[in-house]
């Protein structure tokens, strides 16, 4: 099944196309009056995997991307990852991360285990060393 390359214009925020995750090679571009109005606009998704930015000043870049709801933000390029950076999404977008030492705890737990080598017998709910000394 393939599906040409498309771009949808004028999509309006109650389109599905707007606010569900495409995974194909389709683009849905929508109009917005201000920088505020932009971050409402994409965080009114449940999903949020990724955004990119495209702009030349990059204040409003660093600025835009503390304000999007998604795990990926790109400025000036899109879907390039560091394989030493997190990847994965907000929302209903995915659970975990994968890449990046956050991939390691995703797929380890951590157990502790305490050892009594002391053969005087402990009262831990009378003494108050037994449990934090």
């Amino acid at each position: 099944h393939f599906y040409e390359p498309t771009v949808l214009t004028g999509v309006s925020p109650e389109n599905p196309a707007f606010v569900e995750e495409i995974f194909g090679p389709v683009i849905s571009l929508s109009r917005f009056r201000d920088e505020e109005e932009a971050l409402a606009l994409a965080n009114s998704s449940d999903y949020g995997l990724g955004g990119a930015i495209w702009t030349e000043d990059i204040r409003k870049a660093f600025r835009v991307a503390r304000g999007l709801r998604c795990g990926l933000s790109w400025v000036n390029c899109h879907h390039r990852n560091d394989p030493s950076s997190p990847w994965g999404g907000f929302g209903q977008s995915g659970i975990g991360r994968e890449n990046g030492p956050e991939a390691f705890e995703e797929y380890t737990t951590t157990k502790s285990l305490t050892i009594r080598t002391n053969e005087t017998a402990e009262n831990w709910f009378g003494s108050r060393s037994a449990r934090y000394g």
